[in-house]
């Protein structure tokens, strides 16, 4: 590592792992619960499962997020972030509020809105760690040595998530209302400011990898922001079909839906004709791999998958059924949860001076992860498609057409067991290379 202060990244990953073993934990939960071995009710209802399962990955996204950001801003600025030891304090705020919020969805203590479930009182919290967040990459930046456009990118990628957080906190009492709000919060991060953060991070990570003239890179990188703005941001129209908005949002949805898998091609094809262009010469060849398979799967899951149902002559039909699980796992999956591998794997030699890469486990983590995420993807995609049919063209009961579709959750589960294994497979690497011990490489700040 060339600074000091980036050695604060790995605590931040190591957050990131505790967090998605617990979410793989309830996503084991509610997988048997839909195949009939609700055993854990009484304790872990369904809904409370569900809440802590996806909340659990929102907070292991963004603590990768901060991680990638506290090891690429002290690189990419030139010196040293400022405050470290307030940055400690930033993750352990962010910790007991997720924490706390997490044991309070077990007690009902909750405000019941999809991946906003968050107490209120907690939000103001949320609010306050994030601006220390960007109070001290911001002041990293400004009082660097040089403003980079990844790190420039990053920085307004991760400012714009923190804005976009705050329409979720406008009170209304009206469900159309509280709806279109959410999905400012909801939409506009996945699909839109969390497209410049992977550009940003990917951008990055090729810089580093792939030895291609950082001007080249960055180059494609105000493409990539470009299709984001062009598509994401009126593409929230594709949310607001059937919640009681007017209906030109039917055709703006439908349109600007259809274009956002543009800037999700445009990152595929970016990353691979850069890994092209270097060679694949440097000796991590398994960030490069992780950072390769996230442009692909980001476009399959986020941009194919997402074109898929995002019409609303389609959309009317898969709108709040399994295909939109489908969609969404492969999404996640591919377009952040691999960004951070990627990161991962980059950083770890970096900040520990191990080199553990070319390992088996660590290509048998690939490999497994991905292999067992695309099986649970068809598995969802096969129980979304009957529930599609049985439901809402031939009008059985919720209910009944859950216990119809239950024989696919077997083929999920199991799928769900190999992904598991192959995230175990990566912890267990992350365990290995230890706490950062790397040696300071007082370099520039170039390449």
């Amino acid at each position: 590592m060339k600074f000091k202060t980036q050695k604060i990244a790995y605590y931040f990953f190591a957050v990131c792992m505790l967090l998605l073993t617990l979410q793989i934990v309830y996503g084991f939960i509610m997988g048997f619960a839909h195949m009939g071995y609700d055993n854990l009710h009484s304790i872990i209802p369904f809904h409370t499962a569900r809440a802590t399962h996806t909340n659990l990955l929102v907070m292991w996204l963004l603590a990768g997020f901060m991680g990638s950001a506290y090891y690429i801003i002290p690189e990419e600025s030139g010196r040293d972030l400022i405050f470290p030891k307030l940055a400690l304090v930033q993750l352990g705020a962010f910790v007991a509020v997720g924490v706390t919020a997490i044991i309070g969805f077990h007690f009902n203590w909750w405000e019941g809105r999809k991946f906003l479930e968050i107490p209120r009182p907690l939000d103001y919290l949320v609010v306050v760690d994030v601006l220390l967040f960007i109070f001290l990459i911001g002041g990293t930046i400004w009082k660097g040595k040089r403003y980079s456009t990844t790190s420039m990118v990053l920085f307004f990628g991760l400012l714009s998530a923190a804005l976009l957080y705050l329409p979720g906190m406008i009170p209304t009492t009206n469900q159309t209302m509280d709806s279109y709000w959410r999905w400012w919060v909801v939409h506009l991060w996945v699909e839109g400011v969390w497209e410049l953060i992977m550009g940003a991070i990917l951008s990055f990570l090729l810089i580093k990898l792939t030895g291609v003239d950082r001007e080249i890179i960055e180059k494609w990188l105000y493409v990539i922001v470009g299709f984001t703005f062009l598509s994401g941001i009126l593409g929230t129209g594709h949310h607001y079909y059937f919640i009681g908005t007017p209906r030109y949002w039917l055709m703006i949805g439908g349109i600007f839906g259809a274009l956002e898998p543009l800037a999700f091609l445009g990152m595929a094809m970016y990353a691979i004709a850069m890994a092209k262009k270097g060679g694949r010469q440097h000796p991590n060849k398994l960030a490069l791999t992780w950072t390769i398979g996230c442009a692909v799967m980001s476009f399959v899951g986020a941009g194919f998958l997402g074109f898929a149902h995002t019409l609303p002559q389609v959309n009317i039909y898969t709108h709040g059924t399994l295909v939109t699980a489908m969609h969404g796992h492969l999404a996640f999956w591919g377009a952040y949860a691999m960004l951070i591998f990627a990161m991962i794997a980059y950083a770890l030699p970096n900040l520990t001076g191990r080199k553990l890469f070319d390992s088996g486990w660590s290509v048998f983590a690939f490999w497994a992860s991905n292999i067992g995420m695309v099986a649970m993807t068809l598995a969802f995609g096969v129980a979304g498609i009957a529930q599609v049919y049985l439901e809402r063209r031939m009008g059985m009961d919720f209910l009944l057409v859950q216990k119809e579709i239950q024989v696919h959750f077997l083929g999920l589960v199991l799928a769900a067991a190999l992904f598991s294994l192959g995230i175990f497979a990566f912890i267990w690497i992350f365990i290995k290379y230890g706490p950062p011990k790397g040696k300071i490489e007082h370099a520039k700040a170039t390449n």
